[in-house]
């Protein structure tokens, strides 16, 4: 892209002179003067290679790790070139929200074809354009479960991920909606507390796989939430979609998560990028965006924004969402990536993740830790170890390796994807097996 270039001195004051001002500073005129500062106390400027240099400078001091074994919602895969190659084309970096739709042919193809590949893995029957991560994604989702019927109550197992949590309850605490957390029991969803407290619950909320990387039995939970006239909604990881029961096989009324896992790296936190899919009986429901595909007067395929639900299209008391256009760019970072991938590669990528996990978890095993629980795991996985979980993430750092997520003083989560390669996982589980017996 180019540089960005200011306005002139001649752009500026055509500007002035078509709303009748004289100087740029009369239309401050109304903050009182004492509020005003005469001038900016900045340092000199400094050419484009001196700033790259700063930068560049700031970068290093990055802790840069050739093996990451750490997930608990945030995921390290590789992306191919293309996919980002791609992306820095000016006309995705530069397009905006489609705010005149007709005229936004590309973008609202692109977002529809995300929405195509998002009900697809998750086997609802639409999506929107994205909300801005997964623990958003699942509030929203636990509000559109709200209804008149007094029914204002979500049951959560305390299994999820923490930060999922903290915000459903943020969002519910704002509706005057009440959150029921149920302790879990092996790490796993307790269906029996659930049918106890599911008499007056407008939903229930769970992830497949859960915190702990557990798979629960998400059919029989989606059983029981209708049974006591709940929705069920659940938490996907899309990776591990490619080899499990989609939500809508298990029976989920919404299927929430986030797609960073699919393209977007990990980027010190974001932007990611949350979806809720829906059953065609919930659509009405969904925040964002949603394209449909239709034809057009010359019978050519053409697309449109079946639904609007955001502030900036609809009135704002009636609006469901306020999501950005950034979102849309994230949305087409994911289509991109699974159209790379297609169905076959994304099933090899969460074979091996399932592969590698259990290899790390035997060979930790026949080294004298334990699993903290028995059931049967995606590409996660808890372990308790003799030697302080301290010790043995700060022994792996000194490797550049970024080890798993200590849960415990002697606990940790670990997370095995494609990109650790045997050769790595198996210097790390030596490091490991050594800590603590020196």
């Amino acid at each position: 892209m180019s540089n960005y270039l200011s306005l002139n001195d001649v752009d500026r004051q055509s500007m002035l002179d078509s709303i009748g001002v004289k100087h740029v500073d009369d239309l401050f005129r109304d903050i009182p003067a004492d509020l005003r500062l005469a001038k900016l106390n900045l340092p000199a400027g400094k050419s484009q290679q001196e700033v790259s240099d700063i930068f560049r400078d700031l970068a290093a001091q990055n802790k840069t790790y050739r093996t990451i074994l750490r997930g608990a919602g945030a995921y390290h895969h590789y992306t191919p070139p293309a996919v980002k190659n791609l992306l820095q084309r000016s006309e995705f970096l530069t397009a905006y929200t489609p705010y005149q739709p007709e005229l936004s042919q590309g973008i609202l193809q692109s977002i529809f074809e995300y929405q195509t590949m998002i009900c697809s893995l998750t086997g609802m029957d639409a999506t929107n354009a994205s909300v801005y991560s997964g623990a958003t994604a699942a509030a929203d989702a636990v509000l559109m479960c709200e209804n008149k019927a007094g029914r204002n109550r979500v049951i959560i197992s305390d299994n999820i991920k923490p930060d999922t949590l903290e915000v459903i309850k943020t969002y519910a605490r704002a509706r005057g909606m009440t959150v029921d957390v149920v302790a879990p029991v092996n790490g796993l969803f307790d269906i029996q507390a659930f049918k106890e407290k599911a008499a007056d619950s407008a939903c229930v909320y769970f992830e497949q796989p859960n915190y702990f990387g557990l798979i629960e039995d998400a059919e029989t939970i989606c059983a029981a939430a209708h049974e006591a006239g709940a929705k069920a909604i659940m938490g996907v990881n899309p990776t591990a979609a490619a080899l499990l029961k989609s939500a809508g096989e298990c029976g989920a009324d919404f299927a929430v998560g986030d797609a960073q896992c699919l393209g977007l790296p990990l980027s010190f936190g974001g932007p990611y990028i949350g979806f809720i899919a829906a059953t065609a009986k919930e659509t009405r429901k969904l925040n964002g965006r949603i394209v449909g595909e239709t034809t057009d007067k010359n019978g050519r395929r053409a697309f449109v924004l079946t639904l609007q639900a955001r502030e900036q299209h609809i009135r704002r008391e009636k609006a469901l969402s306020n999501i950005c256009s950034n979102q849309a760019f994230c949305a087409l970072a994911v289509a991109m990536y699974l159209a790379a991938m297609g169905p076959q590669g994304l099933r090899e990528v969460a074979t091996t993740c399932v592969s590698m996990a259990h290899y790390a978890a035997q060979r930790m095993v026949a080294n004298g830790a334990k699993l903290k629980y028995g059931g049967e795991f995606f590409h996660e996985f808890v372990t308790i170890h003799d030697a302080k979980s301290a010790d043995i993430i700060n022994a792996l750092d000194k490797e550049n390796i970024l080890g798993g997520l200590p849960v415990g003083e002697h606990e940790i989560l670990w997370c095995f994807t494609e990109t650790a390669t045997k050769q790595a996982v198996d210097k790390a589980l030596d490091i490991i097996s050594l800590t603590g017996k020196e």
